[in-house]
This record gives C-alpha cells, sequence and structure tokens, in this order.
C-alpha cells in the first residue's frame, strides 16, 4: 500500500483489541487496515515472561468470532494466545500492515490523516487500539543510573534462569511483579524480596472451580461500597491474614482501588504460598539507589545483585493524539468503546480500560460497539 492510499477504517495496533475492532467492522461490511510498528501481530504477548497464562478463562477471554480452542485448558498460556491471535487474523482474512509508525493523527477534511514515515494516509475513521501496556515506565529514582547490580524492566524478563543463587529485588505489585517474584522462587534464586510502595489487594484466581473473573463480572454493576466487603471478606476465608506475613493492609478496596486508580488486585497464583513459606518478602517502596544498595522507604537498605522494575506501562499516546483533547492527566482516552470526543469525531478507543472483569471480555464487547457505531455514522453521512 502507498502511504497517500486511502483507507475506509485505519486500525492502529495488531493486538487483540485492533484484530477484534478490524474482525467486527469486517462483519458489519467495512473494511480497514491494521497498522502496527512491529513485524508481528501480538508483539506485546511475545514479549511477556515465559510462565504467563491468562489471569481470566478461556471461555471468557475469546475475541468476537472465534473460540479459543479447549485444547489451551481454562487458563490459556503465553504462546496459545500468540497462537490463538494468528489463527483469528487467518480466520477473518484481515489486512495487516506491518512495520508502520503512526506518530500522529490530524484531521483531514471529513475523516483522518495518518502520519506515517513512508507518507500520510488518510481514513474516514480511525480506532486506536494500540494497548493499555504501550509503552514501558521505569521510575526515575535517584542513582538509579549509578546502581551497580543489574537492573531491567519486567518486559524484559523471560525466566529465573539467569538469577539463579541470587539475591533478587521485584519492584512492583501488580501481576506481573508477583509472578515473577514466584518464578524467580520456583527457578532457584538464593532471596526474592518484592517491593511495594502501595500495598496490594490480593485474592484468589478462582474458589471451589469458579473462577474470580466470574465474581467480578457478577459484582461489577453494585458499587464499589458493596462490593469492597463482599472481596474483602471472600479474601479473608481463602487466603487468611496476609498482614502475619509482612502484607500490609491495602489503604483502598479491591473495587475502589480499581475505579479510582485503575489498579486490579494480584489474582494470587503462588504468591501467597511464597509468603507463608518466607520465600518472597514484601518490603517497602524504592526511594533510591546508592550504588549497590538500594534505598526503601522507612530507611531500610538493601543490596540485591539484581532489580526487575515491574512498575508498569504508559499508554504513550500524547504524540499520537494528545493535541487533540481526548487525554486525562494519565494519558488515557477519556472516551471508549462506541463513545467519541466532540472534538475528535470519527476517532475510537479501544482496549484502554483495565476492568475486573477482564480486559480480553471487554475488548470484545467494546469492539462490536465500535463496528455498529462507524456503520451507523457511515450511513447518515
Amino acid at each position: 500500500m502507498a502511504g497517500t492510499d486511502k483507507v475506509d477504517v485505519a486500525v492502529i495496533g495488531a493486538g487483540p483489541g485492533g484484530l477484534a475492532a478490524a474482525a467486527t467492522l469486517r462483519q458489519v461490511g467495512i473494511s480497514s487496515v491494521v497498522f502496527d510498528r512491529e513485524t508481528q501481530l501480538g508483539a506485546s504477548w511475545r514479549r511477556h515472561y515465559d510462565r504467563l497464562h491468562l489471569h481470566t478463562t478461556r471461555s471468557l477471554s475469546a475475541l468476537p468470532g472465534l473460540p479459543i480452542s479447549k485444547q489451551y485448558g481454562s487458563f490459556v498460556a503465553r504462546d496459545d494466545v500468540v497462537q490463538y491471535l494468528e489463527d483469528y487474523a487467518r480466520h477473518h482474512e484481515l489486512s495487516l500492515q506491518f512495520g508502520t509508525v503512526v506518530s500522529r493523527l490530524e484531521r483531514a477534511g471529513a475523516g483522518w490523516r495518518l502520519l506515517t514515515p513512508e507518507g500520510p494516509v488518510d481514513a474516514s475513521s480511525v480506532v486506536v487500539a494500540t494497548g493499555y501496556s504501550n509503552a514501558l515506565h521505569v521510575p526515575d529514582w535517584p542513582g538509579r543510573d549509578a546502581f551497580t547490580g543489574e537492573l531491567i524492566h519486567a518486559s524484559r524478563y523471560r525466566n529465573a534462569a539467569p538469577y539463579r543463587g541470587k539475591d533478587v529485588l521485584v519492584v512492583g505489585t501488580g501481576n506481573t511483579g508477583a509472578e515473577i517474584a514466584v518464578d524467580l522462587v520456583e527457578g532457584g534464586a538464593a532471596s526474592v524480596k518484592l517491593s511495594a510502595r502501595t500495598p496490594p489487594n490480593i485474592v484468589p484466581r478462582q474458589f471451589a472451580g469458579i473462577p474470580t473473573q466470574a465474581l467480578g463480572i457478577m459484582l461489577r454493576p453494585l458499587p464499589a461500597w458493596i462490593v469492597d466487603p463482599i472481596v474483602a471478606l471472600f479474601s479473608r476465608l481463602t487466603l487468611g491474614d496476609l498482614t502475619r506475613y509482612g502484607v500490609p493492609k491495602a489503604p483502598r478496596g479491591m473495587y475502589t482501588q480499581v475505579l479510582r486508580d485503575g489498579v486490579l488486585p494480584i489474582l494470587d497464583v503462588g504468591l501467597v504460598a511464597a509468603l507463608k513459606r518466607r520465600q518472597v518478602e514484601m518490603v517497602p517502596g524504592v526511594e533510591a539507589f546508592d550504588g549497590a544498595d538500594v534505598l526503601l522507604a522507612g530507611g531500610k537498605r538493601v543490596r540485591p545483585q539484581a532489580v526487575v522494575a515491574a512498575t508498569g506501562y504508559r499508554r504513550g499516546l500524547e504524540g499520537l493524539c494528545g493535541h487533540l483533547g481526548v487525554l486525562d492527566a494519565r494519558g488515557c482516552p477519556t472516551v471508549h468503546g462506541s463513545r467519541v470526543h466532540p472534538d475528535a469525531r470519527g476517532v475510537y478507543f479501544a482496549g484502554f480500560t483495565n476492568p475486573v472483569s477482564g480486559a480480553l471480555r471487554e475488548l470484545a464487547k467494546q469492539s462490536i460497539r465500535i463496528a455498529r457505531a462507524i456503520r451507523q455514522a457511515q450511513a447518515t453521512r
């Protein structure tokens, strides 16, 4: 495709959100082209650590128009997710253009222009699906660059083999940090500390065979003041009193934390057992680095040989569409799914929410709504 060509709908991002958007558009008779800066679809999934499995169940994680094969089990492994995405793109005969960096969106008459190094691409509508975890984030800790140990972002962590026999500090208590800590324990690290600036909420991944995701779907319509105590009681009954094992009580209830901060709870896949066996030590947040030492809140010093910064990602949308006034203070779109910003009609955002009911399930629902909205918009032109 030449850079000056026109497309009906441009989809930016060939991850689950972009693929689902393109597939549902095709189902309603609208053509699209999916642009991605990488050379393969699902690039972020390919870079995840080896032991990763979906925290959501297979039956509640499929994208529209193609179920996930039962052979992948209840909680699908990373490589099987990638295979599913490849099968999904082939099944729906999606048009994918890799190696194309879309740097900026600009208005072009009644539609939009995508600026790329190869030249502009015009589209009547645009779906931005670059992902919730698009640009890695490592805090600019004082002394970080002079740290004499190894410091990596979690996106570079694959498995525990390089850390066998080493003292490792994992920074960040999201699901990634929790799973990497468990992986390090099982892989033979000499010691594992898990640093938490904000104490996390921890819930079991399933209870009595019922996935926690299913409970999240049922509880999601309720207000946080009802959900929080239910989840707290559920976690206490299933996991016990974790303050006995060095885990401070979270400052906010689980659902309040999701709604206010966009932070999901840890879905336990081994962390609680490791804490109870004293194989993982919870420590305060990182304040600074000092040579070989890491300074923690409260004045404590530790001396790990390696630090894995599971400190999350940013949306990275500022250059693409920040000038359109569609982002909030955290860099997230102010509208999602079928809703459009009044100053950017025709631009839709998919995959920038972090719901307790499951990200892939939400992506599937958003893609259907977006396709219907675009079809309706085209019908009224």
